[in-house]
């Protein structure tokens, strides 16, 4: 047997073999690539801290008192005596009508009056006189009867004569129309010449006290329950900021309001309690029917758990956050929120002080999975919550 002929050529498939084996082993002692390492993540840690809850209403103003001054008797305007838009005090003229009519009227009634004065001095005198003669049978029975009588009329229509007498000077009194308190005078809705008080008492002009001014608010009555409730079950002295006025160009009353009323009941249609405040307005600036808005505080979380809104899931009814446990491992968990405070939400149930919460970021990140957090600045509370709550 010969031995095999080693000049032979290799064949090409043999060698193309031996250069992937090759190319294999040279990639196998390659060095393997890095792991990546975990995300920097922002994260809060949620702190107990009692926070003061508060209304943010919408406002009307009106005057503390708003007095609509009416023509009382019939006749025509005619003087206007005051400035349209002016402050007036207390007993200034507004309007005069026309009296003709009731210097007529007032004379005829002390004339009536006067007639029935003499008939009751005639019976008055005849009685005194028919009283002896009677018992001396000078005069009849029947005489002293009717004189007794003619006196009694006479009485009755001096009272008459009286009620006529004072109801025309009242009259009288109504065709000078003064301002019954101190305050802003409209403008005139008649002018001079115009037929007034026919049929009804006509409006003439609104007399407004502007200071202080009447603000009007309507609270829901979930709210009002509420701070009813924290008032009431009050186990120590809460000191509550008064009230505050913003108005609609986003400036601020520079004077704090009180409380002056609350109405009797609930409005059936809209669910809510009218509650008026009054604020100092000694410049003058506001008047009735501008619109603002009211802040008060209505009542104070003892150690609420503050959240920043950004920070919860929300999906299907269900409220979720990302904590970050022990290892720096995240895990969802679900929570439930209760009020809202400006940015941050007031979490009732699911988290405890000291919790760290992820804020950005949620997309990217898998229960169990490991972070590198990084501390977010938390929001400090707005100074109103979202009247509806946290639903």
């Amino acid at each position: 047997m010969s031995a095999p002929d080693r000049s032979a050529p290799t064949p090409p498939y043999v060698t193309a073999s031996l250069a992937v084996l090759l190319a294999l082993a040279a990639c196998a002692k390659e060095k393997a690539p890095a792991a990546l390492p975990p995300p920097e993540i922002p994260v809060v840690t949620v702190t107990a801290k009692d926070t003061p809850l508060e209304f943010d209403l919408v406002a009307q103003l009106r005057g503390l008192e708003d007095v609509e001054i009416r023509a009382r008797v019939e006749g025509y305007l005619q003087t206007i005596d005051y400035a349209e838009g002016s402050t007036v005090q207390k007993g200034k003229l507004l309007f005069t009508i026309d009296d003709q009519q009731y210097v007529a009227a007032l004379a005829q009634a002390q004339a009536t009056l006067a007639s029935a004065q003499n008939q009751f001095d005639k019976g008055d005198l005849d009685v005194k006189r028919f009283t002896p003669l009677v018992a001396e049978r000078a005069v009849s029975q029947a005489e002293l009867d009717n004189a007794i009588s003619a006196r009694k009329s006479g009485a009755a229509q001096i009272e008459a004569g009286k009620a006529n007498l004072e109801r025309a000077r009242l009259n009288l009194s109504y065709t000078r129309i003064t301002s019954p308190i101190t305050g802003l005078v409209g403008r005139a809705e008649h002018k001079v010449g115009d037929l007034v008080g026919k049929g009804d008492p006509t409006l003439l002009t609104t007399v407004s006290s502007i200071d202080p001014i009447r603000v009007s608010v309507a609270i829901p009555e979930a709210d009002y329950l509420r701070f009813s409730r924290s008032v009431a079950n009050a186990k120590e002295e809460v000191s509550r900021t008064p009230p505050v006025l913003i108005l609609s160009d986003g400036s601020q009353h520079p004077h704090p309001g009180k409380l002056i009323f609350v109405d009797r009941a609930v409005d059936t249609q809209t669910g809510t309690l009218r509650v008026d405040l009054s604020f100092p307005n000694p410049q003058r600036t506001l008047r009735p029917g501008l619109y603002g808005k009211v802040k008060a505080e209505s009542e104070v979380v003892k150690n609420a758990l503050l959240v920043p809104q950004r920070a919860v899931q929300e999906l299907q009814g269900t409220y979720t956050v990302v904590v970050v446990g022990e290892g720096n491992k995240v895990e969802t968990r679900k929570v439930k929120p209760g009020q809202k405070v400006g940015s941050l939400w007031i979490m009732q149930e699911g988290l405890k002080s000291g919790d760290r919460v992820v804020v950005e970021g949620f997309q990217r990140l898998r229960d169990g999975m490991t972070i590198v957090p990084k501390q977010a600045a938390a929001p400090a509370p707005a100074a109103s919550p979202d009247p509806a709550g946290g639903k």
